[in-house]
């Protein structure tokens, strides 16, 4: 009995000394590992945040390129029917959008959807105003005339709507 007395004075605190010491180091790693993710964390903010940072600026070039007035006086030229300008003015803002395709996965979704917005609207307006010519004639009917469609437009461009919303999201994020 006293043997066994005995055996558990030694047991008991080599047991409790093992768990103390368990309980120590697991902590001491648990502290090592946080520290580590703090630490990642950190350095994937210094990657990726002037990334983010180029996709807003991007998307505002992107929105600021595909707006209708801008669109215009950098596609139209004289020898143009309007039915090459209006093939131009599409294909210039279809090409624009997916040019910066890899980019959405820095926005939120209702920015990306905005943008999306903004890029089929505007091809419908100069799909729509390309409807109101004839196709073989000059060029400068078409342009006149998405100029002054869009200098009546009694709300904002989609493209407008989108860029003040990166705008606003980007300082919320930043």
């Amino acid at each position: 009995m006293n043997t066994l007395i005995e055996f558990f004075k030694i047991i008991i605190p080599t047991i409790l000394a093992l768990l103390v010491a368990y309980l120590i180091i697991n902590k001491i790693l648990d502290n090592e590992k946080k520290r580590l993710e703090a630490e990642l964390k950190k350095t994937n903010a210094q990657i990726v945040t002037p990334i983010k940072i180029q996709a807003y600026e991007r998307f505002v070039l992107l929105l600021e390129r595909i707006h209708p007035n801008h669109l215009v006086l950098r596609m139209h030229h004289a020898k143009m029917t309007n039915n090459d300008l209006q093939k131009a003015l599409v294909q210039s803002v279809k090409s624009e959008f997916e040019h910066n395709l890899s980019q959405q996965i820095y926005v939120s979704n209702k920015a990306w959807e905005l943008i999306k917005n903004a890029k089929e609207e505007i091809i419908q307006i100069i799909n729509i105003t390309s409807l109101k010519v004839l196709p073989n004639d000059n060029s400068g009917e078409l342009a006149k005339l998405i100029l002054n469609v869009v200098g009546n437009l009694n709300k904002k461009l989609p493209n407008e709507v989108a860029i003040e919303f990166l705008k606003l999201e980007f300082t919320q994020n930043t």
